[in-house]
């Protein structure tokens, strides 16, 4: 699958969408790198504006992530997020089905790093 393809793998179940989130009021976990929990997936979808979406074994090819390109995110992958400006954007979590149950908030690394 290539990381800036913004579908996600097939028979995956939403499990929630996080608030949205803007450039001033976001978890500070999402700055620095952080992963999916293993057997979730994770969407990020901009609302308005643009902000760049980072895989850390990727640095030197930033993601521009935008309402009409938003970023699929495997699991264990190590990424962060770089604001740029205004923006606004939310993060869909997807769960494999039969993989279990993950605790809202226990998603993703970033959103329990204050």
């Amino acid at each position: 699958m290539d990381p800036t393809d913004d579908v996600l793998p097939d028979g995956l179940e939403h499990v929630r969408t996080t608030e949205v989130f803007d450039q001033d009021r976001h978890p500070a976990g999402l700055r620095r790198a952080h992963r999916v929990a293993e057997g979730v997936w994770a969407r990020l979808v901009v609302h308005s504006g643009e902000l760049d979406f980072v895989f850390e074994d990727d640095v030197e090819h930033p993601i521009r992530a935008r309402a009409d390109r938003p970023v699929v995110i495997p699991p264990g992958r190590l990424h962060h997020v770089a604001t740029t400006g205004p923006v606004t954007f939310a993060i869909e979590f997807h769960r494999a089905p039969g993989h279990g149950t993950t605790a809202v908030g226990e998603e993703s690394t970033g959103l329990a790093e204050s």
